[in-house]
């Protein structure tokens, strides 16, 4: 069998799933009409900087929560994988399934999980409120606090498995070096561990910004008006206002900014640990 052939399901995949709704959505940016009169092709290039100048508040918020999302995925896994890489022993695969118990439950109830857990007199803030701890008006959900919370909840294993492979893929070798030459432990931590754990860092925030930059169930069920992402504006307009011309361009300027930021990114830091960690 011809090797290309063996890439042929692939490519067809790719081509039925992406490329031609990627190619419809392309068309339909530039239209101009109404549900009921119907799209025209009218190359309304001006869609484009429409929907960035009316949404561009929006659009910063969304970055700026997938941003905060990241470190804070970032900060809580790095110790979580690096202990079950060198500490978990033969039990590494039962606390790996432990991590991820909880996200074999559907997105949306775990995130309306939260939901009660930060209500004002809900299992966390009730019985604080009830002895006087903390104040009758105090208040988390609805609050930009709550959707950087969910947001960190439900991709953290996306930042928690790249870390794990990563140091797991260590030679233990290496750190054992480090310490015959008279470095200490946080020396051969600093030095040797988070180096050769950087490709797994990299993919890790870039595998948990994205989506987070990019979720709107979060800020629907966790924020208030005020904490409206640019993924509840995509789905208003395509689903409340059909205006699809001004949604397919939304969601242009969404990815283009994305991918900006992710070569930027990756153009800063380098791309070729991660893509031999990729591979």
């Amino acid at each position: 069998m011809p090797p290309y052939l063996l890439t042929l399901p692939g490519a067809v995949w790719l081509a039925l799933f992406f490329v031609v709704p990627l190619v419809v959505m392309a068309s339909l940016s530039t239209q101009t009409g109404t549900l009921e009169q119907g799209f025209q092709q009218t190359f309304h290039f001006s869609n484009f900087t429409d929907v960035l100048r009316t949404y561009a508040p929006q659009l910063i918020r969304s970055v700026e929560f997938g941003s905060i999302a990241t470190a804070a995925s970032l900060v809580i896994a790095y110790p979580m994988a690096y202990w079950i890489a060198f500490h978990g022993g033969r039990h590494k695969s039962t606390f790996l399934l432990l991590l991820l118990l909880p996200f074999f439950v559907s997105f949306v109830i775990r995130t309306l999980s939260w939901q009660f857990l930060l209500a004002d007199q809900g299992i966390l803030f009730g019985p604080l409120k009830h002895i006087h701890l903390i104040p009758q008006n105090f208040h988390v959900l609805a609050t930009s606090a709550a959707v950087v919370c969910g947001l960190t909840y439900n991709f953290f294993p996306f930042m928690a498995l790249p870390l794990y492979v990563a140091l797991e893929r260590i030679d233990r070798s290496l750190i054992e070096a480090a310490e015959d030459l008279y470095a200490n432990r946080t020396q051969a931590f600093l030095r040797v561990v988070v180096p050769l754990s950087m490709p797994g860092i990299l993919a890790g925030i870039l595998l948990t910004f994205i989506p987070a930059a990019a979720d709107f169930v979060n800020s629907s069920i966790l924020g208030g008006t005020g904490q409206t992402m640019i993924g509840n504006i995509i789905q208003t307009l395509f689903l409340t206002n059909f205006d699809y011309p001004l949604a397919s361009a939304l969601g242009f300027v969404v990815m283009i900014v994305l991918l900006v930021l992710m070569f930027a990114y990756a153009r800063a830091l380098g791309t070729d640990e991660v893509k031999e960690f990729v591979s």
